[in-house]
């Protein structure tokens, strides 16, 4: 299969079903009313984070935020990082606008769209400092395991618009999954395992623990983190 055809076949098949719930009416004030100063268009095309963000700091993306706490969080604690935050379900959007505004957070943009066609039409080669993918919707089911977001053309695609020595970063509470993104990382060019066993690594600092994730913690669910370095 060429490029041009895989590329065509990766579009057709969703990795995310875009869930039922309506905004509230403080998510729908929030978009109306600070959507044009910090959300992203697909349509206006490759960005210039210097112009969207005001200065030269790394950006660091990541794809499917849902309601945008931790995102908030890790904006607040590193304001010399600029974040980009891609979410297709509205009442995520809504409140991370919300958030952003209540707490004065500058270092964040918001897309509201497919992260593939964000990555394919909005991010130049070679720009990201990081991509987060935290908690993807695992899709259980044998049958499904092919809606996963995390297959060897899309870690092609996230390495080409990361930096050098530019992460990967990776979560999933679905220990399947994990051993599915450990699978086709290994074996992905251009990629070096970031953790000591080349296997997984403990949540970083950085990664806020999530409340989802305490309480599955407390339950003895494990959570699993893969951090993958752009080496070529």
């Amino acid at each position: 299969m060429t490029d041009e055809n895989q590329d065509k076949y990766i579009r057709t098949i969703k990795s995310f079903v875009i869930r039922a719930g309506r905004m509230t009416d403080g998510q729908k004030t929030a978009f109306e009313q600070h959507w044009k100063e910090q959300g992203l268009e697909l349509d206006a095309g490759l960005l210039n984070f210097s112009e969207v963000f005001g200065n030269d700091n790394p950006v660091v993306l990541e794809i499917g935020f849902g309601m945008g706490k931790s995102l908030i969080e890790m904006a607040v604690a590193r304001p010399d990082i600029n974040y980009i935050g891609v979410e297709v379900h509205m009442p995520g959007v809504g409140r991370i606008l919300r958030d952003a505004q209540e707490q004065n957070v500058k270092n964040l943009r918001v897309f509201r769209d497919d992260a593939i066609e964000v990555l394919d039409k909005c991010i130049a080669d070679g720009s990201l400092q990081g991509v987060q993918l935290f908690f993807p919707d695992p899709w259980h089911k044998k049958k499904h395991n092919k809606r996963r977001i995390v297959q060897t053309h899309f870690a092609q695609q996230i390495r080409r618009k990361l930096k050098l020595g530019g992460l990967f970063h990776m979560a999933t509470d679905w220990q399947p999954y994990a051993e599915h993104m450990l699978e086709v990382m290994a074996v992905a060019e251009g990629y070096e395992n970031t953790a000591p066993d080349n296997a997984y690594c403990p949540r970083p600092d950085f990664r806020p623990l999530t409340k989802f994730e305490n309480r599955g913690e407390k339950l003895g669910h494990g959570v699993w983190d893969l951090i993958f370095k752009k080496i070529g």
